[in-house]
Parts: structure tokens; sequence; C-alpha cells
């Protein structure tokens, strides 16, 4: 079913088209819903062919394929983010999903019983609305980056594709989650790097293809069924596993260490255009990459639709004050691998399961 010229009023308009609202469309099609994805990017797996060039996901391709179409590669490596990107962009195709790209919705309300969006001067409606915008919504970066010198060139790690994108002379890092050390690993290679911060943790065993077969099935578990919110410890690590960097996976502190990466405090501000550790150690350093992570952005959903912090108030992706309101891909939505792509595809079949029946089904059913 092919709902890309779809006119009136859609059952379920699904905002975001990466793999969250990919997954999601996949059940909708099964359920025969009038149904329809906005995405911002010009083609369907952007997101990731926006991401550093040497990314590769950290799970194997066993666990990277949507419901419906396994990942096409040797079920133990790591594939690229172009892999992943061309999946996203294939599997799109494959079950025709009905995804129409460079639509970066401006606002999304609430009128006469209905959800509007609005953008480049059109508007949908439909009777539910599933917010699939994920957790890398807006780059997170502190306020007195803008203090340093502008001779010192400032990439925040969204922005980050290559080393040519550096000029010569020490890099700072900041930031020791996975992004901060995979980055730090490979500009190590051609400049002085530094890198700021303190890791979350680490997975205490080498990543590869043994991990893949033995110890990251084990993760995974824990990731999806233990660490939720549905259980005690779950509730008690979501708020600080949302706040702080995850464990070090594949790039561990030691290996930066014997590739001759210096580690250091956190940068704590900035003096004299140099950022300056939280020991007071200033730094003199040409270029500065930001591994500081994401935040919400939901300022173009309308007030009344969030809480008065302008977030969801929402239980496993449903919203408890908006009927027909659904978010999906959020970090740690209802699982510790909720922004993952097995925990996304897990939440979307959920969702799928609990949207009111649709105008479409109840007509489809009333004509046969």
């Amino acid at each position: 079913m092919n709902n890309n010229d779809a006119t009136g009023t859609l059952d379920t308009m699904i905002i975001g088209g990466g793999q969250a609202g990919l997954a999601l469309g996949y059940y909708l099609n099964k359920q025969q819903r009038k149904f329809l994805i906005l995405d911002a990017n010009p083609r369907a797996g952007d997101a990731w062919r926006q991401r550093w060039d040497s990314l590769r996901v950290f799970t194997p391709a066993k666990y990277d394929g949507l419901p419906g179409a396994p990942f096409p590669a040797d079920r133990l490596s790591f594939p690229s983010k172009n892999d992943v990107a061309g999946y996203l962009e294939g599997y799109a195709a494959k079950f025709s999903l009905p995804v129409l790209n460079g639509i970066r919705v401006e606002r999304l309300w609430r009128e006469g019983g209905r959800f509007m969006a609005a953008a480049n001067g059109q508007r949908w409606e439909a009777h539910n609305v599933v917010v699939a915008t994920g957790c890398s919504q807006a780059a997170k970066v502190p306020g007195f980056a803008a203090e340093l010198a502008p001779s010192i060139v400032q990439l925040h790690s969204s922005d980050y594709r290559n080393i040519e994108q550096l000029q010569e002379g020490p890099v700072l890092v900041v930031g020791l989650g996975n992004s901060g050390a995979e980055i730090g690993i490979e500009v190590c290679r051609t400049h002085p790097t530094i890198v700021a911060g303190k890791p979350g943790g680490e997975l205490p065993v080498k990543h590869g293809r043994t991990a893949a077969r033995y110890v990251l099935p084990v993760v995974r578990f824990v990731g999806s069924h233990v660490l939720t919110t549905s259980t005690p410890i779950g509730r008690k690590v979501a708020p600080s596993f949302k706040m702080h960097a995850a464990p070090l996976i594949r790039t561990k502190s030691k290996d930066l260490t014997a590739a001759g990466v210096r580690l250091v405090p956190r940068v704590a501000g900035v003096e004299n255009g140099l950022p300056v550790l939280a020991d007071g150690t200033r730094l003199d350093v040409s270029n500065v990459i930001w591994c500081t992570g994401f935040k919400d952005d939901f300022s173009w959903i309308d007030p009344a639709l969030l809480d008065d912090g302008g977030l969801p108030r929402q239980v496993r992706g449903v919203a408890l004050d908006s009927p027909g309101l659904f978010f999906l891909g959020q970090e740690f939505l209802y699982a510790a691998t909720s922004a993952t792509i097995p925990g996304t595809c897990r939440d979307a079949r959920y969702l799928a399961g609990r949207m009111p029946d649709s105008v479409s089904r109840q007509a489809a059913a009333a004509s046969t």
C-alpha cells in the first residue's frame, strides 16, 4: 500500500523516517492503515550518512535488521554507517513505505480533535501522530564554547566527518563516551590528542566477533528485559542513564592511552580563549571536538501537548494527556535499548498494537 499521495485525514502520521519511523511503518502497513511518514532528510538513511566516516555500529548484523527484513551481512559483523543507511533506504523501497522526504515539521498541534502538522507551507492532519525523531535532535554544547578563540576549529560530533576538517595542531575531544573514544582514537593518528572527561564504565571484554557470539546477547537481554521502566532497577538507573555517557564498548580508556592519547579531567570553562580543565589546567589546542551528546528539542510541538518542562508525559511511548499522541526512538523510552535498532523495533511493535482502531481498517472490515 502506497500512501505517498494520501489526501484527507490520515489514520496515523509518523514524524521522522529513521529506523524508528520505518519499523512502525512496517507494522502499520500490515494493519492496512492510511498513514504517512514525514522525514526532514533528503533520503532514507541520511541520519546515518551524516555521521563521521569511519563509524561502525556496536551491535552485530544479526541485531541490526528491521521487522520483515534481516540485515544482509555476516551475522557477526559490525556494519558501517553507510551499510546501515543503504539498508534503511532499501527497506523503505522494499515495503513501499509512504515516506515524504525533505519535510521538516515546523509545528504540531491539535485542532478539532485531530492532530495538525505544518511544514513547507503545507498541512497534514491525522487521528494519531507518532513523534519518531529519535534521541539526536539537537547538539548539546556548553555555553562557554562561544568564548573559545576564533582561531580554534570547533566541531560537534554530529558535524565531524574526518580529520580533513581539522587544522594542524593539538585536538581536544570533550567527552569520554563512545563517540569521544572512537573519534579520539581516530584523530590521534595524525594530531596530538587530548580527551577530557570520565567514562561511564566499560564493556569488560574485547569487542568483536567473539563478544558478538557470547557476550553481546547477554548485554542485549539485560538492556531489553532487565533495565526497563517496568523493573525497580530499570526505574532507578533510567535518570542517570540519560544524563551520563554510556559504557565504552569498542574503544576503551587503555586503548586511548596506548595510542598516545592524553586523558584529562572534564572541561570546566574558558580562559583567555582557551579551554580550562576542572583542575585549573589551561589547554593550548588548535581544534575542539564536542562529543557532549544531544538534547531533546520539542519546541515545534504545541506546549499544550507536553508537560510544564516541554517534555512528553508518556508510558512506553503512549502520551498520558493527549490521546492519539505517541513517541518512539527516544533514549530509555521503555528500556536501555530503546534508542537502538533492536529496542526501537520492539517499541514500534508495542505502539502499533495500542493505537485506536483506524478509520481505514474499519472501512476495510465493513466492505468485506
